[in-house]
């Protein structure tokens, strides 16, 4: 037995690495396509854009496992059972539901890991990316400007340096009101730029800051000539800053969401967030509401002169809306808690379900694998995402909402088990025309049993 055993691990890692492979790889080009364009134009240096995507790997990696998993179990069963060792495992009296024992163990071993994984690495490069994304995104001098502010504007060289103050700035059209422009570029030259109005715009690459100025005068004096002072007058004056906000200012992020706390740190925060909705509900709110009723029963003008009614309806409306509050957060803590034992624990469910599945159908090929393998991840992460929607907002227990789908798919691989001895495919039959078949027969009697 401990042959046979040796011999299934073998014909599952192969697959299990390759799939993991081509799986990562296909999302984590998707991901490089999705921020490339946004990187690239900000004029990062190559090693922050690298970082960022090495930081978005642990994320895809974590959905990927479990996927691996299904697909390496469908194609090593599909085929040896289109290679026959399926029907003389049978013959032989090996129940091929022994077959799965080290398969689930290992499986269980690898959900240990995912478990590790989501606890300790996944939280701290989720917030790192987040940190970094806010960094790139501070980076444009749009995003730092401030009204009624002098602002240091830094060029890449270090030595030309502006101050740059105004009364309005719109970010949406980055025009600027009463601009005063202080240029600290040539040591010895005091030099003042006065504009009723302006516009800043940027390069493609977001490096170089092009300030356009409109009805102004400039101001310029000299230490070593005092007596030369000048005046000039404009209606319009174009001036270009060259390497603006090249440097990335790293900064530290102290706020994490709950994707990126590990598991203690999401058990502190559902005490506190429910330390607080008691508070709320046993003290406070209480007392408001006995309050209200209080004042709405007694012979007070039906037009609450003093306003009293009114003031404590808004209180009580108040406390309600922290009580909401409170118990939002205790579902989001307690839905991201359970969905990092959830998610390790479908390598178990994927197991379950994809040998009776491959045992059924072993004529379909790789074609075969690689349909039902995207058909069950789709219903699965689909589920996942909507059960984790619905505990947050509290409609359902939080933790049926990442739970949900691995119960349902374990049902349907506890059928499949039942009935994985009395399978009679053979290598002739179990391709593309059995599934349809099989659905087919499947749906005819949910309508007439309905």
């Amino acid at each position: 037995m401990r042959i046979l055993t040796r011999y299934l691990l073998r014909s599952h890692i192969g697959p299990f690495f390759f799939s993991l492979t081509i799986l990562t790889s296909l999302l984590f080009i998707n991901n490089v396509a999705r921020r490339f364009e946004e990187l690239a134009g900000k004029g990062l240096p190559v090693t922050v854009i690298l970082e960022v995507f090495a930081l978005s790997f642990p994320h895809i990696l974590a959905l990927t496992m479990p996927m691996a998993v299904l697909v390496a179990v469908l194609h090593a069963f599909s085929t040896l059972a289109a290679d026959n060792e399926i029907t003389a495992l049978k013959a032989s009296g090996v129940s091929l539901r022994r077959l799965l024992i080290p398969l689930i163990l290992s499986s269980a071993a690898l959900g240990a890991f995912m478990v590790y994984f989501n606890d300790r690495i996944l939280p701290e490069t989720n917030h790192l990316l987040k940190a970094r994304l806010i960094d790139i995104a501070r980076k444009s001098p749009v995003f730092t400007m401030k009204e009624q502010v002098i602002n240091n504007i830094q060029t890449e060289d270090l030595r030309t340096r502006f101050f740059l103050q105004a009364a309005q700035i719109n970010p949406a059209t980055n025009e600027l009101k009463d601009v005063v422009i202080y240029d600290m570029s040539i040591p010895g030259r005091d030099r003042t730029v006065y504009a009723d109005s302006g516009r800043m715009a940027f390069n493609r690459e977001q490096t170089d800051l092009f300030l356009v100025l409109y009805h102004g005068w400039v101001n310029e004096m000299r230490e070593s000539d005092p007596l030369s002072f000048q005046r000039v007058f404009f209606n319009e004056q174009m001036l270009e800053l060259e390497g603006i906000g090249n440097q990335l200012e790293r900064s530290t992020e102290e706020f994490r969401s709950d994707r990126e706390m590990s598991l203690a740190q999401l058990s502190a925060m559902v005490d506190t967030a429910r330390s607080e909705l008691q508070t709320v509900r046993k003290s406070a709110l209480p007392h408001n509401r006995a309050a209200i009723e209080e004042v709405l029963s007694s012979k007070m003008s039906p037009f609450d002169p003093d306003g009293t009614t009114r003031r404590t309806q808004i209180e009580i409306k108040v406390l309600e809306s922290r009580a909401q509050a409170a118990q939002q957060r205790v579902n989001q803590y307690r839905v991201e808690w359970h969905k990092k034992f959830a998610i390790p624990f479908a390598c178990i469910v994927f197991v379950l379900l994809g040998a009776p599945l491959a045992v059924r159908f072993p004529r379909g090929g790789v074609g075969m694998v690689i349909a039902v393998s995207l058909g069950i991840f789709g219903i699965y992460y689909a589920s996942l995402i909507g059960g984790e929607t619905l505990g947050d907002r509290g409609w359902v227990a939080p933790f049926w909402g990442p739970w949900a789908p691995n119960f349902l798919f374990l049902l349907i691989s506890i059928w499949g088990l039942i009935r994985i001895g009395s399978e009679s495919s053979s290598a002739r039959s179990g391709g593309w025309v059995d599934l349809w078949l099989a659905f087919r027969d499947f749906f005819s009697r949910s309508r007439r049993a309905a």
